[in-house]
Protein backbone atom coordinates (compact mmCIF):
# COMPACT_ATOMS: atom_id res chain seq x y z
CA UNK A 1 0.00 0.00 0.00
CA UNK A 2 1.12 3.17 -1.08
CA UNK A 3 2.20 5.91 1.87
CA UNK A 4 -0.21 8.81 2.39
CA UNK A 5 1.42 12.35 1.04
CA UNK A 6 -0.28 14.97 2.73
CA UNK A 7 0.04 18.75 0.90
CA UNK A 8 0.93 21.72 2.91
CA UNK A 9 2.54 25.09 2.99
CA UNK A 10 5.75 25.83 4.34
CA UNK A 11 6.67 29.68 4.45
CA UNK A 12 4.67 30.23 1.17
CA UNK A 13 5.80 27.46 -0.41
CA UNK A 14 4.19 24.18 -0.78
CA UNK A 15 5.30 20.70 -0.07
CA UNK A 16 4.67 17.31 0.68
CA UNK A 17 5.07 15.40 3.70
CA UNK A 18 4.16 11.87 4.70
CA UNK A 19 1.48 11.12 6.94
CA UNK A 20 3.12 10.71 10.73
CA UNK A 21 5.97 12.79 9.36
CA UNK A 22 6.32 16.40 11.80
CA UNK A 23 6.51 19.50 11.00
CA UNK A 24 10.71 19.32 11.27
CA UNK A 25 10.89 16.19 9.57
CA UNK A 26 9.11 17.36 6.43
CA UNK A 27 10.78 20.86 6.36
CA UNK A 28 13.88 19.25 6.55
CA UNK A 29 12.93 16.95 3.58
CA UNK A 30 12.69 20.34 1.73
CA UNK A 31 15.44 22.13 2.78
CA UNK A 32 13.85 24.37 5.19
CA UNK A 33 16.37 25.73 8.16
CA UNK A 34 13.86 25.29 11.37
CA UNK A 35 16.23 25.41 14.29
CA UNK A 36 16.11 22.33 17.31
CA UNK A 37 18.49 21.31 20.20
CA UNK A 38 16.75 18.38 21.70
CA UNK A 39 15.05 17.04 18.59
CA UNK A 40 17.48 13.73 17.47
CA UNK A 41 16.30 11.97 14.42
CA UNK A 42 15.27 8.30 14.87
CA UNK A 43 15.43 8.34 18.61
CA UNK A 44 14.12 11.19 20.44
CA UNK A 45 11.09 13.89 20.37
CA UNK A 46 11.12 15.95 23.41
CA UNK A 47 10.25 19.16 22.55
CA UNK A 48 11.66 20.60 25.48
CA UNK A 49 14.28 23.41 24.04
CA UNK A 50 11.68 25.12 22.49
CA UNK A 51 13.95 26.26 19.84
CA UNK A 52 11.63 24.93 17.01
CA UNK A 53 9.08 27.05 17.33
CA UNK A 54 6.34 27.86 14.84
CA UNK A 55 3.39 29.27 13.67
CA UNK A 56 0.49 27.15 12.24
CA UNK A 57 -2.55 29.37 11.05
CA UNK A 58 -5.52 28.33 13.07
CA UNK A 59 -3.81 27.91 16.65
CA UNK A 60 -4.17 30.23 18.95
CA UNK A 61 -0.07 29.86 20.03
CA UNK A 62 3.65 28.95 18.56
CA UNK A 63 4.08 24.94 18.22
CA UNK A 64 6.96 23.13 18.21
CA UNK A 65 7.41 21.35 15.33
CA UNK A 66 9.40 18.63 16.21
CA UNK A 67 6.24 17.32 18.64
CA UNK A 68 3.52 18.46 16.01
CA UNK A 69 2.48 16.32 13.24
CA UNK A 70 2.14 18.22 9.51
CA UNK A 71 -1.46 17.83 8.40
CA UNK A 72 -2.76 18.19 4.87
CA UNK A 73 -3.61 21.67 4.03
CA UNK A 74 -1.60 23.55 7.16
CA UNK A 75 -0.14 26.46 6.59
CA UNK A 76 3.67 26.89 8.46
CA UNK A 77 5.57 30.21 9.16
CA UNK A 78 8.83 28.80 10.58
CA UNK A 79 10.51 32.24 10.39
CA UNK A 80 7.98 34.54 11.29
CA UNK A 81 8.74 37.82 13.91
CA UNK A 82 6.74 35.41 16.47
CA UNK A 83 8.39 32.50 16.00
CA UNK A 84 12.26 34.21 15.48
CA UNK A 85 11.57 36.20 19.07
CA UNK A 86 10.25 33.34 21.34
CA UNK A 87 13.46 31.13 19.46
CA UNK A 88 15.64 33.87 20.65
CA UNK A 89 14.12 34.68 24.01
CA UNK A 90 14.26 30.36 24.78
CA UNK A 91 18.15 30.47 23.77
CA UNK A 92 18.87 33.61 26.19
CA UNK A 93 17.06 31.60 29.07
CA UNK A 94 18.13 28.00 27.94
CA UNK A 95 22.30 30.59 28.20
CA UNK A 96 21.30 32.19 31.58
CA UNK A 97 21.65 28.87 33.20
CA UNK A 98 24.90 27.97 30.89
CA UNK A 99 28.47 28.66 32.08
CA UNK A 100 29.97 31.87 29.87
CA UNK A 101 33.45 29.83 29.65
CA UNK A 102 33.05 29.40 25.64
CA UNK A 103 36.58 30.39 24.22
CA UNK A 104 37.74 27.90 27.12
CA UNK A 105 35.51 25.33 26.74
CA UNK A 106 36.62 21.79 24.97
CA UNK A 107 33.47 22.30 22.20
CA UNK A 108 33.96 25.61 21.40
CA UNK A 109 33.74 25.95 17.77
CA UNK A 110 31.96 22.44 17.32
CA UNK A 111 28.96 23.17 19.78
CA UNK A 112 25.67 23.20 18.88
CA UNK A 113 24.09 25.80 21.66
CA UNK A 114 27.38 27.87 20.28
CA UNK A 115 26.30 28.22 16.87
CA UNK A 116 22.84 28.19 17.39
CA UNK A 117 23.50 31.29 19.50
CA UNK A 118 25.27 33.08 16.59
CA UNK A 119 22.65 31.68 14.18
CA UNK A 120 20.04 33.74 16.53
CA UNK A 121 22.08 36.63 16.63
CA UNK A 122 22.74 36.04 21.41
CA UNK A 123 25.66 37.99 21.81
CA UNK A 124 25.25 38.45 25.37
CA UNK A 125 23.48 36.76 28.48
CA UNK A 126 20.59 39.42 29.35
CA UNK A 127 19.84 37.53 32.24
CA UNK A 128 21.61 37.74 35.10
CA UNK A 129 21.43 35.68 38.29
CA UNK A 130 22.77 32.35 40.26
CA UNK A 131 23.41 29.53 38.33
CA UNK A 132 22.44 25.62 38.58
CA UNK A 133 25.00 23.66 40.73
CA UNK A 134 26.80 21.06 38.56
CA UNK A 135 28.77 17.76 38.34
CA UNK A 136 30.22 15.92 36.33
CA UNK A 137 28.83 12.70 35.89
CA UNK A 138 31.42 9.79 34.22
CA UNK A 139 30.25 6.87 33.41
CA UNK A 140 31.66 3.61 30.86
CA UNK A 141 29.63 4.84 27.97
CA UNK A 142 29.37 8.47 28.68
CA UNK A 143 30.92 12.20 30.44
CA UNK A 144 28.50 14.77 30.97
CA UNK A 145 28.80 17.64 32.58
CA UNK A 146 25.82 19.02 34.11
CA UNK A 147 26.38 22.83 34.39
CA UNK A 148 26.70 22.75 30.83
CA UNK A 149 23.47 20.57 30.29
CA UNK A 150 20.67 22.07 28.17
CA UNK A 151 17.85 19.29 29.12
CA UNK A 152 17.92 18.07 25.46
CA UNK A 153 17.37 14.67 27.01
CA UNK A 154 19.43 13.40 24.32
CA UNK A 155 22.11 11.63 26.87
CA UNK A 156 18.91 9.62 28.32
CA UNK A 157 17.09 8.61 25.32
CA UNK A 158 20.28 7.52 23.77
Amino acid sequence: MAEKLLNLMINGKPITAKEGQTILEAAKDWNIYIPSLCYLEGVHQFGGCRMCMVEVEGSRTLVAACMVKAKDGMVVKTNSAKARHARKLNCELILSDHPQDCLACARSGQCELQELSQTLGVNEARFKGEKSEGFVDVSPAITRDTKKCVLCRRCVSV
